[in-house]
């Protein structure tokens, strides 16, 4: 996984809690972070403080991959805050682990005509400085290893 090395757009930020705070912050190892139940062996999204499929409390941040694949996709054209350059794509991302856990998020470096669902990814972040703590944005980016 990278980072983006290049300008980048306004965007509205997280507020960094106990229970989000290893999420927005693993990007600077170059890391994604969920949840992972020790019980059910599953992974969590979004945070929560009790597993959704056996609500247990036995809950521990974990490092994954960073693949995935395009579960849909939307291309907007629309100008509605200060943001990314248009056109940009906001995406569902699968992840690898567990495929039911899905990020919406943004797709980078792709022409948005040449997404596809089901088109393999793999997690860059988009690090922002902040008053109440830098946050490190999952953005996705073709995987080329997976094509």
């Amino acid at each position: 996984m990278s980072d983006l090395d290049n300008d980048v757009p306004f965007r509205m930020l997280p507020e960094l809690n106990g229970i989000s705070h290893f999420f927005w912050t693993a990007g600077e190892r170059g890391e994604l972070m969920f949840l992972h139940c020790q019980d059910c062996d599953g992974l969590i999204h979004p945070p929560q403080p009790l597993c959704p499929r056996d609500h247990s409390k036995n809950l521990e941040p974990r490092a994954v991959s960073g693949r995935g694949r395009v579960h849909t996709f939307t291309i907007n054209h629309q100008p509605w805050m200060p943001g990314p350059e248009l056109p940009y794509v906001v995406a569902i991302v699968e992840i690898e682990e567990d495929p039911s856990v899905r990020l919406m998020t943004n797709l980078v470096r792709v022409e948005p005509g040449d997404v596809r669902i089901g088109m393999p990814v793999r997690a860059v972040f988009e690090h922002h400085a902040d008053d109440g703590g830098d946050v490190w944005i999952p953005l996705f980016e073709p995987d080329l290893e997976q094509v």
